[in-house]
């Protein structure tokens, strides 16, 4: 396993993490994403440990906290050997307060964040998404106090806009708070948007992108094939997670898989491989979160590393997979000369 400065960190991390939407499957979306209990979830972790994943991603509202009670338990005797990070902000409960990124609503989280997963500091903690009603001095502050109170290690954001990581930012350096190094976003060869603001911002702020859905929301696991109905077991089949989730056009979609394919036969790696290592290659990612139903899944998803796609390849991918840039990208892309960041081109 290679390992990666966490944005402009000391903190080394794996380049590919576990994701635990899996544990739990507690409510209609979670359901659609896998049912992992403590027993399976150790065997996870063993897997994981073996091959030297040890960074683990949950969140607040991933089965109502299930997941990261779950994930504690699987961790319980070895919490020096893993990297734990966790979200919040999202709503968790009926209340006018648990929601957001207010004092009070932070602190509550951190802390039952910490009684969930059943230690006493997070690595990472990341704001699932920006609280535009909040003011962003609020947030920094406090985020700032469980730092330096220790619950806290590093700091990221998560879904946030350009706007709300660049303005977050300024805002840490002009107090001198604890800054954003991390910023979890949707990123895969069916969903390339995260390019034209959100990856030039983090290469010149030394924000480390933290990756979700890499497979676009379970479309890329080569189970999906052009005129086929979608698996049984596909998340996509549920109303719920299909509606929240990244929408992709079919069109798109059965280019991407055809390329996908084609560099399959070449390369004698699966679909899913091959979507993986792509992202590896790209710019300002510093992990990858992967999630695994079971062992066998999350073997395949470790066969990502230790090899890479060839410049011929990539641009096989990047050719099927490129859409037409919304303004005011496609106009700064004619400017190649004054803009040094790879997704100029």
């Amino acid at each position: 396993m290679d390992y990666r400065f966490l944005g402009a960190s000391g903190l080394k991390v794996p380049v590919l993490s576990l994701g635990t939407g899996t544990f739990g499957g507690r409510g209609e979306l979670f359901s659609a994403w896998g049912h992992t209990e403590v027993a399976e979830a150790k065997c996870l972790v063993d897997r994981c440990l073996d091959a030297g994943l040890n960074l683990f991603d949950s969140a607040d509202i991933y089965s109502d906290g299930a997941a990261e009670e779950i994930l504690g338990a699987a961790i319980k005797t070895r919490r020096d050997q893993v990297l734990i990070s966790t979200k919040a902000t999202f709503r968790h409960g009926p209340a006018a307060n648990e929601v957001g990124s207010s004092r009070h609503a932070l602190l509550r989280a951190v802390d039952r964040a910490l009684r969930r997963l059943g230690t006493d500091y997070l690595d990472v903690f990341q704001l699932h998404g920006f609280d535009a009603a909040t003011p962003v001095e609020e947030t920094l502050r406090t985020l700032d106090d469980l730092v330096t109170a220790g619950k806290i290690r590093y700091l990221g954001g998560s879904n946030f806009s350009g706007w709300h990581l660049m303005k977050s930012l300024a805002v840490s350096a002009r107090y001198g708070w604890a800054r954003y190094v991390a910023h979890q976003a949707y990123y895969s060869l069916v969903g390339r948007e995260y390019e034209w603001e959100l990856m030039p911002l983090a290469l010149d702020q030394g924000v480390g992108g933290v990756i979700w859905s890499p497979l676009g929301w379970g479309r890329l696991t080569g189970r999906l094939r052009r005129g086929q109905p979608l698996p049984s077991s596909s998340r996509l089949q549920s109303p719920v997670a299909a509606s929240l989730g990244p929408q992709v056009p079919d069109e798109l979609l059965f280019r991407v898989v055809d390329a996908l394919d084609d560099i399959a036969v070449e390369t004698g790696k699966t679909v899913p491989q091959i979507a993986l290592n792509w992202l590896l290659q790209r710019p300002s990612v510093a992990t990858v979160i992967i999630g695994a139903r079971d062992e066998h899944q999350l073997q395949e998803n470790l066969g990502a590393v230790g090899w890479n796609l060839t410049p011929d390849q990539v641009a096989t991918l990047e050719r099927a997979s490129a859409v037409p840039k919304i303004y005011p990208y496609w106009h700064q892309a004619g400017f190649a000369e004054r803009n040094p960041f790879p997704t100029a081109d």
